[in-house]
Formats: C-alpha cells, structure tokens, sequence
C-alpha cells in the first residue's frame, strides 16, 4: 500500500461520497500535496511540480507492480449499483499499467483499457483476491490502492508487507476513519517517519517477518 492519504485524527475520505465529490466534504485537501509533485502534475496531464521526499515516494510507488487491488467505491463512489456505461476516473488510458481487481458483490465481465490496463470485477474475500493478483503480477509486487474499506480489509487479515502512509495536516471530523479496530497494529512491522517542507509526514510500515523472507502483498 503506497502513497495512501488520512488525516491527523485518523480519516482516509470524507464523508458524504457522490460521483461529484469522490472525497465527499474532504475535497481535495487530502491530496493536494501529492499532485503538487512532478509525478502528481503528470498524472494530471501538466508540467512542471515540486522535487524532494514527496516527489521521490510519489514516483516509486508504481515500480516493481504487476497488480492492483482496489474496492468497488475507488472505482466508482456513487451510490447504488455501477453504472453500466462508468469506464473509471482515469480516462482510456488509466495509469496503472496491469490488471486491477475490482472488489464487488455484483460481478461483471472485464473492461480492458488503454496502456495494458484491465478492470476485473470479481466478489472475493482479501486472501483469495491476493493470490487471484499475485497470479495476474507475474512475479511482481501486488498494489492494494484502497479505499478504506479495503485497506482495513487486507490489514485486518494481515496480507500487508509495506504500508506507506500520508498523514496530512488537515482535522476532516468525520467520514471513513483507517485505524478503528486495528488496535496494536504497529507491532506487526518496523515503523519510520520523515516529515517534509510540504506540512506531511510519511509514515512507512515494513512487516517485520518480511526480512525474514515471509511474503505477502
């Protein structure tokens, strides 16, 4: 899990979630320091963006991937079902570059983009969508890119080898909080943090057993 954005009391997204406002009242406070980055401006289409920590964590976070991971409401926030015509927020050539496994209760063929991008929309649980990815990577790292409900999903089932967390300088209040029911979470991996002239704090977790050659995602 890379470059994933909560608030100081704990929030990965705001609440009230529609098409319109993906972040619900969080808006965009909570990525606003990651599309400053060179790499961040690109994704957007644009040029130019700051160098330094942000930028370096922000542009390693897709080498190495073969695979991602995402729940249905990264896909698509709206409520209710999928639409039949919704392609994704990214355009026809999203940036991941893999197969992504959509997580859904309602099963559907695959969208195949642009840039060697496939959507699958598969009903799995965390252990059976990994191995599901881990297959689709071929031999390479597995991506698990949120939102919320997802991220607690696979570390509650602990399936996370890297967690690389963005505390932001912002209170949201309210939404869609990361660390309930995950108490002692922090003993399972080595902990580091570097704050940045930018006003976040990086936060990486590395599982401990990892260094002893244990994999997982």
């Amino acid at each position: 899990m890379h470059d994933f954005s909560i608030s100081l009391d704990g929030f990965g997204t705001g609440e009230g979630l529609t098409q319109d406002q993906p972040f619900g009242h969080a808006g965009q406070r909570l990525h606003e320091w990651m599309f400053s980055t060179a790499t961040g401006r690109a994704m957007l289409g644009r040029g130019g963006g700051t160098r330094g920590v942000d930028e370096a964590l922000v542009a390693r976070s897709r080498h190495g991937i073969g695979a991602e991971i995402m729940g249905l409401r990264k896909f698509h926030t709206g409520t209710g079902p999928l639409p039949d015509d919704w392609r994704g927020w990214w355009g026809e050539d999203p940036p991941f570059g893999t197969p992504v496994l959509v997580l859904t209760h309602r099963p559907r063929p695959p969208i195949e983009m642009a840039g060697g991008t496939t959507f699958h929309f598969l009903d799995l649980p965390p252990a059976e969508a990994l191995a599901w990815a881990r297959d689709a990577a071929g031999g390479l790292d597995v991506h698990v890119g949120g939102g919320v409900s997802t991220l607690r999903a696979f570390l509650d089932a602990d399936l996370v080898d890297d967690l690389h967390l963005v505390v932001v300088p912002v209170v949201l209040g309210r939404g869609q909080r990361l660390w309930d029911g995950l108490e002692g979470l922090e003993r399972r991996f080595d902990v580091e943090q570097v704050a940045t002239p930018s006003g976040v704090v990086h936060v990486t977790m590395t599982r401990r057993e990892k260094r002893a050659g244990r994999r997982t995602a």
